[in-house]
């Protein structure tokens, strides 16, 4: 398992959160998602290595920006 996390801005309530745990939910291998619009932090666990290019276009397609946190 692995997880990584980005810094989503834009978000502000739960609907955002929706939107964006919807677009990640359709990329192959990812098993889980955390995402609070509070904080603006996304965490997507996958059952192997996670494409961060696909995680941003998806955030990205939700109407939002995101970068990978360190």
């Amino acid at each position: 398992m692995t997880t990584n996390e980005y810094q989503v801005t834009g978000m502000t309530c739960g609907h955002c959160e929706m939107s964006v745990r919807e677009e990640v939910s359709q990329i192959g291998g990812v098993e889980d998602i955390q995402v609070s619009a509070q904080t603006g932090r996304l965490a997507v666990t996958g059952s192997a290595e996670i494409d961060d290019a696909q995680i941003l276009a998806a955030v990205q397609e939700a109407g939002y920006s995101a970068v990978r946190s360190a």
